[in-house]
This record gives structure tokens, sequence and C-alpha cells, in this order.
């Protein structure tokens, strides 16, 4: 069983190694995480759809992609 001197010493070796700016980062990620899992063994499958906001809209553009054949000369055997 971890007591509360562990605990303290486990904190302070990850206030060390992450340092203070990126602990509330890892917070909301563990979070996120444990949410997730938490969906998957209840059996929640519904995913909400993110819409972005009206100052974040997605611009469509037609994108145009250009393959070259491959030589003729080319022996895919060997």
């Amino acid at each position: 069983m971890i007591g509360t001197g562990e605990l303290i010493v486990i904190l302070c070796v990850v206030l060390i190694l992450f340092g203070g700016k990126k602990l509330p980062e890892l917070a909301r990620s563990i979070g996120l995480g444990i949410r997730e899992f938490k969906k998957a063994c209840n059996g929640d499958c519904e995913e909400e759809p993110i819409e972005p906001s009206s100052s974040q809209q997605l611009k469509k553009e037609p994108v145009t992609i250009v393959v070259e054949p491959e030589p003729k000369d080319r022996n895919p055997h060997g």
C-alpha cells in the first residue's frame, strides 16, 4: 500500500521530470485517457461530432494529385 510519504516523493519526482508548465497538460491528457477508457468499458460507442467554431471553419479546396507512371524498362521481378 502506498503511504503519504511515498506519494509525496512520487509527486516531487514527477514535478522535477516534467516541470510546472507541463503538469496541467499531462493531467489533462491522463484525464482524457481515463474518460476514453471508461467509455470503451461501458460500451458507449457514440462519438460526438466535433464542429469547428465560426473562426476555425475549414476551407474546402480541390486537391490535385499527380501520379507519374512507372518506367516500362523496370523489371518488377529482379
